[in-house]
């Protein structure tokens, strides 16, 4: 009994369960994907033109990203304050948006309605925070995979979420704001105590491969399924006990990573209390380390100048030699250059920044502005899907937002894979990866523009591969080349990238020719009437475009703003390789 007792309190503190059930959380905090699920229904019920929607999906975007609240507090608040926070900010914003589009509320203005999303979205930073802070303090030499499997889930939450609502199957699309509002609050607070920093060793682990690679075959099953089920929604008319049987099916592979953390416990034997001391303390045993290495390279200099009596000098007479050798050349060169190390200003890319220090780094702004180009221009597509469908003759919106956030969780699980493998394996810069998807997001918009067959197909996956890809490496690059004492101000600094593209391309660009176009085909309608019987009457507070010209414009000016952003990445790629060389040229074989 007492051997059982201690399995199971290594089982609440291994590393794993804490990364499991950060994946859990993460698969329901980015619920600010489904906004083109429900955006149509409150286009509709509150009368809105698409400037107006736009403008609310600006602030959800805000929601998402202003974190810099979340950032300070991950500094002074155990991680479960964070994830209560964040629960609560959920449940609030987005209850709040459910009442009013159910008119259970009436007569609120816009404004009411974009603080409302506001404060629903932000809850994603301070969810993300508290995982991302504490997994990546578990497992600091695994921050690819981890950032790219925790981000990829946040990802694929919309589809996890949609799976779920389906279950209900409610009359109207208002229901599932309640189940975004009410989901994500109970499976936090279920798990907000377990999400930690936990005590113990954080170096690589001969297990942490199996774990990995575990980990990585549910996530494909997981998108291969989740795939497979919306194909089967989309054509086949599927009863209600089938819908139910297969969101079952779905939780179940949700909670199959449980099986690394079980078995790891399970297997392990129980180590030695000084052993565990000892590997307890990584961080105060590298800075004793590098000190002992300083004093051991200035002592070698001090021997070096008669190495064939260093060895037969009693202590007392290599202190006088030591003393004596104070003044020589040698002694002086040494302390001349811990002079210049500690006279250097702040910390070098590749040491651990402040915020403050990190924003005046030219590396950063160029990641920054790479990302608010280049992800700016993925979440357009994002927020404006359901009208991209609509205008293409598609009903069924929710099936098109679920593929774009399955194909978003494999770019963000895969980019994380990949960028490990061509930074680990070849030394590379990791934002090279992050040009190579910022040229497929390129490509997806050319393809869109030039009106292709299959054109809402192909930007689904690419558009929501690339943005994925983009997110898991440009937060590994940030944790990499500035290290990880604030790393959680650094993370939400970056996430303003999203609102910031979002403004510029989703509610002056994207809406503003969508409306335009909208104008101009009611214009043509009322020149050239068509019958009341063929043609429904449609309010002109919501106008609605249809044809790939809606959207085509927009996706050709996208396409020039991912080659730019493909170069500013470019350009980190040539001032940080010298970095990435020394930080992984030795794991070369």
């Amino acid at each position: 009994m007492p051997h059982f007792h201690e399995r199971i309190k290594a089982f609440f503190k291994n590393r794993w369960l804490v990364f499991v059930c950060a994946m859990w959380i993460q698969s329901c905090s980015g619920v600010g994907y489904l906004f083109g699920s429900f955006s149509p229904v409150i286009k509709s019920v509150m009368g809105y033109n698409q400037r107006q929607l736009a403008i609310l999906g600006v602030f959800k975007n805000f929601g998402n990203c202003v974190g810099f609240v979340a950032g300070s507090l991950s500094q002074f608040l155990p991680t479960w304050g964070l994830l209560l926070i964040g629960a609560v900010h959920n449940l609030i914003g987005y209850g709040s948006l459910w009442l009013i589009v159910t008119q259970r509320l009436h007569s609120m203005p816009l404004w009411v309605l974009c603080i409302c999303i506001y404060v629903g979205a932000n809850a994603e930073t301070y969810l993300s925070t508290a995982t991302l802070v504490s997994c990546i303090q578990n497992f600091p030499m695994n921050r690819g995979p981890i950032v790219g499997i925790l981000k990829g889930f946040s990802g694929l939450s919309g589809a996890i979420v949609t799976q779920v609502y389906a279950i209900i199957n409610a009359p109207n699309q208002a229901s599932l704001i309640f189940t975004i509002a009410v989901g994500p609050a109970m499976v936090v607070i279920a798990l907000m105590f377990i999400v930690r920093p936990v005590e113990g060793p954080k170096q690589v682990r001969a297990s942490d491969g199996s774990g990995f690679l575990f980990t990585y075959t549910i996530c494909l099953v997981l998108a291969a399924y989740l795939l497979g089920v919306l194909i089967l929604e989309d054509f086949l008319n599927l009863n209600k006990t089938l819908v139910i049987f297969l969101a079952i099916g779905l939780i179940i592979f949700i909670l199959l990573p449980i099986i690394v953390p079980v078995i790891l416990v399970s297997l392990s034997k129980p180590k030695p209390p000084a052993e565990e001391s000892l590997l307890a303390e990584p961080q105060k045993q590298e800075v004793d380390a590098s000190e002992q290495e300083t004093s051991e390279v200035i002592l070698n200099e001090v021997e070096d100048e008669n190495p064939p009596k260093a060895d037969t000098l009693l202590a007392s007479e290599r202190h006088k030699r030591t003393a004596h050798l104070k003044a020589t050349n040698v002694f002086q060169e040494s302390v001349d250059r811990v002079m210049r190390l500690k006279s250097r200003k702040g910390p070098r890319i590749g040491e651990n920044f402040t915020l403050t220090q990190a924003l005046i780094k030219a590396e950063f702004w160029l990641i920054f502005t790479s990302l608010v180009l280049a992800a700016g221009s993925g979440v357009t597509i994002f927020d404006n899907l359901g009208q991209i469908t609509q205008s293409l003759g598609y009903t069924d919106t929710r099936v098109f937002v679920a593929m774009i956030c399955i194909w978003n969780f494999l770019g963000r699980v895969g980019g994380g894979y990949f960028s490990e493998i061509v930074t680990r394996d070849f030394a590379y810069p990791r934002p090279v990866s992050m040009a190579i998807f910022q040229l497929i997001m390129t490509f997806g918009f050319i393809y869109y523009a030039m009106g292709w067959p299959g054109q809402i197909y192909v930007v689904t996956v690419l558009i929501g591969i690339s943005y994925g890809a983009l997110w898991a490496i440009a937060i590994t690059s940030v944790s990499e080349l500035f290290g990880l004492k604030s790393f959680g101000s650094l993370y939400n600094f970056l996430t303003l990238a999203n609102p910031a593209g979002s403004l510029i391309f989703s509610e002056l660009l994207a809406s503003g020719i969508y409306d335009y176009y909208a104008e101009k085909q009611a214009a043509h309608q009322l020149q050239y009437p068509v019958s009341a019987l063929t043609k429904p009457i449609r309010n002109d507070k919501s106008l609605i475009c249809e044809g790939t010209i809606c959207y085509s414009l927009t996706c050709g000016i996208l396409s020039g703003v991912c080659i730019v952003a493909t170069m500013l990445t470019l350009i980190v790629v040539y001032r940080t390789r010298r970095v990435y060389a020394q930080l992984y040229g030795n794991h070369i074989s």
